[in-house]
Order: C-alpha cells, then sequence, then structure tokens
C-alpha cells in the first residue's frame, strides 16, 4: 500500500526556517517523483518544488531560492527545507508522487497525496 506521511510544520515567526519531512511507504522514494504541494486557505492547491526520479529539482516561483528539495534513499524520505519564510508562506504542506516534474507540476499530475502538515507563518 502506497503511503506517503509527512512531518515538520509549526508556527515560526516570519524570516525563520523550518524542514518538513515526508516518509513513503509501499514504494522505493528513490525511484519515483516527489513533489510538495501547498494549499493557503481559500486559494487552490499550488506545487512548489519537485525532485524527480533522476535528482533533477525544479523549484516554481513561490520556492525559488528559498526552499530546498533533498531526498534520502536510505530512509525513503523525502525533504523540504524552508529559509526566510513569510506571512504568505502559511499553508498545509503535502508530498505526493507524481508522474511529472519541472514545469509541468501540478496537482493533475499526482498518483498519490500525503495528508498534510500546517506551516503558521506568524509573529
Amino acid at each position: 500500500q502506497v503511503q506517503l506521511v509527512e512531518s515538520g510544520g509549526d508556527l515560526v515567526q516570519p524570516g525563520g526556517s523550518l524542514s518538513l519531512s515526508c516518509v513513503a511507504s509501499g514504494f522505493n522514494i528513490g525511484w519515483s517523483n516527489i513533489g510538495w504541494f501547498r494549499q493557503a486557505p481559500g486559494k487552490e492547491r499550488e506545487g512548489v518544488v519537485c525532485i524527480s526520479s533522476t535528482d533533477g529539482t525544479w523549484y516554481l516561483d513561490p520556492a525559488k531560492g528559498r526552499f530546498t528539495i533533498a531526498r534520502d534513499n536510505a530512509k525513503n524520505t523525502v525533504y523540504l527545507h524552508m529559509y526566510r519564510l513569510q506571512p504568505e508562506d502559511t499553508a498545509v504542506y503535502y508530498c505526493a508522487r507524481t508522474s511529472e516534474c519541472g514545469s509541468g507540476l501540478s496537482p493533475r499530475t499526482v498518483t498519490s497525496w500525503g495528508q498534510g502538515t500546517q506551516v503558521t507563518v506568524s509573529s
């Protein structure tokens, strides 16, 4: 059974940093495209960053220069390291197994979702 479990969401002050984890089971995360998405209240879910099965990485505009994605195949885990967080980064963050990385990353390409973890940026 394919499963993705996120953790690490928290309340953080503006300008702070936070790291999220996504532990996979039921498949080999190193052979898959894994994306991070987020959904803010009242907004559509959007793609943030993706790492491909060949270790290519794509950062969409919200993440460029501030977020880093990394994968630990031995732990079957993908991480999202976030820096210089701003209130507009407040959202539920989801990791997902996706059929496509790159500019085509969207919820339509997702084959499995995690349950999400809340990130709140506020003073």
